[in-house]
C-alpha cells in the first residue's frame, strides 16, 4: 500500500461524511445485487497492456487489393510486404492479414478462438470527422496523444477527467462478494499497483512471476536454529505476530496493523494455494517477460478453488512500444513474444479445462500514425486490439476497420476519419469494448453506469443486443 492510499483510508475512517456514507451504502447494495444475479461459474479477464502505444496497423492489415494498395501508399517505408504477413479470412469480410511474427495468434484466429476489434479508442462522445475535431465541436479526451493521459483513460474509461479509480476496480467493488474468500483480492496484478484494478473499496493483490510477495521478514516463523541472525529475525517475527492481535487506540496504528495483517494473511493463503498446485498438459511457456507472467496467471487460475475465487481479473503491463524509431525491427522481436506467450497461455487454459471461462484482451495507450516520420511512427488515436478465449466469437473482426487513405495537409478531405497523418478517429469507443467484457464477467446492465460512467453515450444498456458482440 502506498502512503497516499494509506492516509486516505485512515482519513475516511476518522471523518464522518454523509455523501461518502451514502455512496458506500449504494455500492454495498449494488454489490449484493450483483452477487445475487451474476452467473455462477468461474470467470476471469486478463488484460495485456502494451504500454507506449503499439503500432497496431501493422498488427492487422487489409489484404483486399485496393485496400492493401491504400495501406502501402500511406505507410510507405513502414508497410509490410506480402511475405511479412500471414493471411487470415475473417467471417463475412474481405481477406486480412496478421504480422508474420504472430503465427500463434493467427492460428487461434483461424481456429475460432480469437477475434480483433478494429479502430477502438478513448472517446467521451461519438466523433464523426476531422472537422469536428479541429473545430472542437465534440468533447475530446484530455491529453489526446499523451502517454500518461491515454494510459490512464484506457484504465479508467473516464476521458473527461483525471481519475485514480479504474473500471476493473469498480467491477471488483460490485462483484467481489461472489468470491467465497476475500483474503486475496479479486484483482491480481503482475505489475504492482495500477489504476485499472484500483476501486473505491478494493485494490489489487500484487504478485511476481515467482508468486506471492512476502513482507520480509514478517513471514518467517520461529524454528530452532543456531544462526543468531535468523534467531533475531524469528524473535522479531514472533513479536510482530503478537502485536498484530493487539487493539490499538491510535487510529493510524490500528489501520497500519490491520493492513499488515491482511497482507500477511493474503501472502500465506496465496503462497500455500499455488505451492500445492501443478499445471497439467506439459505446456512449455517461453522464458520471456510475458511468458513467465502468463504462466503465473495460469497457476493462479488453477488454484482458484483454494483461493475461494469465482471472479478474477489479471493485469500484465509490458512497456517499450513507443516506437518513434525502428518500428519494424522492434515489432519483429516484440510481437513474436506476445504471440508465443498468448499461444502457450491459451494452450494451458485448455489443459486446465477453463478455456471458455477466461478471456484475454490487449490494450495500449493509442494507435500510431499511419504515416512514417522517417524512422518510425508517432502518437495517434484509434488502434486495433485482439481478444482471445473460448467464449470469443472467433475468426471475426469487430468494429469498423477504417479506410487507410490519408488526408493531404491542404486541400479536400479524402478520409473524414483521418485527423492528420493517419491519426484515425476511433469508430468504436473503449466504453463499448469494456462494457462487453464487464457484462460477460457478471456486471448487470443496470450497474454498467457504475463501472463505465459514459456508457450511455455509446450503448443502450436497457436493450437486449450486446455492446459489440465478440463474446458468447
Amino acid at each position: 500500500m502506498d502512503r497516499r492510499r494509506f492516509l486516505g483510508e485512515a482519513s475516511c475512517a476518522a471523518v464522518s461524511a454523509v455523501p461518502v456514507v451514502n455512496t458506500l451504502l449504494n455500492l454495498s447494495l449494488a454489490s449484493r445485487l450483483a452477487a445475487a444475479n451474476a452467473p455462477g461459474d468461474y470467470r476471469a479477464l486478463v488484460c495485456l497492456f502494451l504500454a507506449g502505444g503499439n503500432d497496431s496497423f501493422n498488427l492487422l492489415v487489409p489484404r483486399e487489393p485496393a485496400a492493401y494498395a491504400q495501406y502501402t501508399t500511406a505507410r510507405a517505408d513502414l508497410a509490410l510486404t506480402p511475405a511479412e504477413l500471414i493471411d487470415i479470412q475473417p467471417v463475412g469480410l474481405a481477406p486480412f492479414a496478421v504480422h508474420h511474427r504472430m503465427p500463434e495468434l493467427a492460428g487461434l484466429f483461424s481456429q475460432g478462438k480469437a477475434a480483433f476489434l478494429a479502430n477502438v479508442g478513448t472517446l467521451i462522445e461519438p466523433v464523426s470527422n476531422r472537422a469536428q475535431v479541429e473545430a472542437r465541436l465534440r468533447r475530446l479526451p484530455l491529453g489526446l496523444y499523451s502517454h500518461s493521459d491515454q494510459i490512464e483513460q484506457w484504465q479508467t474509461s473516464v476521458p473527461q477527467s483525471r481519475n485514480g479509480i479504474g473500471w476493473a476496480g469498480r467491477m471488483a467493488d460490485l462483484l467481489k462478494d461472489l468470491n467465497a474468500n476475500q483474503t486475496v483480492s479479486m484483482n491480481v496484478s503482475l505489475d504492482g499497483s495500477n489504476v485499472w484494478q484500483t476501486g473505491n473499496s478494493t485494490a489489487e493483490y500484487a504478485i511476481t512471476p515467482e508468486g506471492a510477495v512476502p513482507l520480509y521478514p514478517y513471514q518467517t516463523r520461529y524454528q530452532p536454529t543456531e544462526d543468531p541472525n535468523l534467531q533475531f529475525r524469528q524473535i522479531m517475527s514472533a513479536a510482530v505476530d503478537s502485536q498484530v492481535a493487539l487493539k490499538y487506540t491510535n487510529l493510524l496504528q490500528q489501520t497500519f496493523q490491520s493492513k499488515r495483517k491482511t497482507s500477511l494473511d493474503a501472502y500465506k493463503l496465496f503462497a500455500e494455494a499455488t505451492a500445492a498446485t501443478t499445471l497439467p498438459g506439459n505446456v512449455t511457456f517461453p522464458a520471456t517477460f510475458l511468458g513467465s507472467r502468463l504462466r503465473m496467471v495460469a497457476l493462479t487460475i488453477a488454484a482458484r478453488a483454494a483461493l475461494g475465487a469465482r471472479r478474477q481479473t489479471f493485469f500484465l503491463q509490458w512497456g517499450g512500444w513507443d516506437h518513434h524509431n525502428e518500428v519494424l525491427d522492434n515489432q519483429f522481436n516484440m510481437l513474436r513474444q506476445v504471440s508465443e506467450a498468448v499461444g502457450a497461455f491459451q494452450q494451458q487454459l485448455e489443459a486446465l479445462g477453463v478455456a471458455d471461462a477466461v478471456t484475454t484482451f490487449s490494450a495500449s495507450d493509442f494507435g500510431r500514425t499511419l504515416t512514417s516520420n522517417g524512422r518510425g511512427s508517432d502518437h495517434a488515436w484509434g488502434g486495433n486490439q485482439f481478444i482471445v478465449g473460448g467464449a470469443v466469437r472467433g475468426q471475426r473482426i469487430f468494429g469498423r476497420f477504417p479506410a487507410l487513405a490519408v488526408n493531404p495537409d491542404t486541400g479536400p478531405e479524402v478520409n473524414p476519419l483521418d485527423a492528420g497523418r493517419g491519426r484515425f478517429i476511433p469508430t468504436t469507443s473503449c466504453d463499448a469494448f469494456f462494457a462487453e467484457l464487464a457484462l460477460w464477467l457478471g456486471v448487470s446492465r443496470s450497474n454498467l453506469p457504475l463501472v463505465l460512467p459514459n456508457i450511455g453515450n455509446f450503448y443502450d444498456a436497457t436493450g437486449s443486443p450486446p455492446p459489440i458482440g465478440f463474446l458468447l
